[in-house]
């Protein structure tokens, strides 16, 4: 497939090497100076650059303003000269954003609008193995099926446009609350005096496994904090679902507490660390 990328960046590079390796063509517009380059990917000047005759444009953007400015800034998606039958979003934005960029672009252009938030961080980006949840037409989701089965392991269609965007709210909620949990356990397991990192596969196969005691756990007791995800983009997430939540009433008093946490986090500086950097705060209370 002939593929727009706007926002190289973290998850931009690996996917975008993968989508080249697969055989499709990307050209790209780089929110970070020489990502596209070393991913290989030819490069465009403008997000309405990287229309010219694809098959869909994909966005890859830290907020919901960065979305929108890609999307109907004087030289976005929208006013590019032949814009694409189909929009992408990879994005984590807010669910009536997506949902009014969706209806805004198609007035403009005829576009069509897919959010597909994804998951699975860079790793898997970069072995087509994200989970990717997705909102849209039926049809227009039918019409990548190439892109789908390249990137993704998992790919679930959850609805209307705005429905990947709410599966996403609920992962991030599930993410947030389990690095507090898995940060929890290991402080617990270290300060018991046990070796600490026996406990995922003492855990193995019974109800307390989980990835995140397979994967985050083993971060946090080896302290490698190097960056999958970023502490501040899940702090974004989280203010989003806290913001829906509310809107909805549904009390998450567990999610809440997540989200001070990461706060706090962030103020403390860790904006860049991987989301299990959480653990910081743990072992600073524990030093008091």
């Amino acid at each position: 497939m002939k593929l727009g990328y706007v926002g190289i960046g973290l998850m931009g590079l690996p996917m975008a090497k993968h989508l080249l390796s697969k055989g499709h063509s990307v050209v790209a517009y780089d929110i970070v100076p020489g990502k596209a380059l070393a991913a290989g990917a030819k490069v465009a000047d403008s997000p309405a650059g990287a229309c010219a005759g694809v098959d869909a444009v994909l966005l890859n953007l830290p907020t919901n303003e960065a979305v929108e400015e890609a999307v109907f800034g004087s030289k976005g998606v929208a006013s590019a000269v032949k814009p694409p039958q189909l929009v992408v979003d990879f994005s984590t934005v807010k669910v009536e954003n997506g949902k009014r960029f969706s209806k805004e672009l198609k007035a403009k252009s005829r576009c069509a609008w897919i959010d597909a938030p994804v998951s699975g961080g860079p790793p898997a980006a970069g072995t087509g193995t994200l989970t990717i949840m997705a909102g849209g037409e039926k049809a227009d989701i039918e019409r990548l099926q190439p892109l789908w089965k390249d990137i993704a392991a998992r790919f679930t269609h959850m609805g209307p446009v705005g429905s990947g965007l709410a599966a996403k709210m609920i992962n991030q909620l599930i993410v947030g609350c389990g690095n507090a949990v898995m940060a929890e356990a290991a402080l617990l397991a270290e300060a018991s005096g046990i070796d600490a990192a026996r406990i995922p596969a003492c855990l193995a196969g019974g109800h307390a496994d989980s990835t995140l005691l397979q994967q985050i756990y083993p971060r946090m007791t080896a302290r490698d904090f190097a960056p999958r995800g970023y502490a501040r983009q899940l702090l974004k997430d989280l203010e989003m679902v806290n913001e829906l939540a509310a809107k909805l009433h549904a009390p998450t008093p567990m999610m809440a507490e997540a989200l001070s946490l990461y706060r706090l986090l962030v103020h403390l500086g860790h904006s860049e660390v991987d989301t299990s950097g959480i653990f910081k705060l743990y072992e600073k209370e524990e030093g008091k």
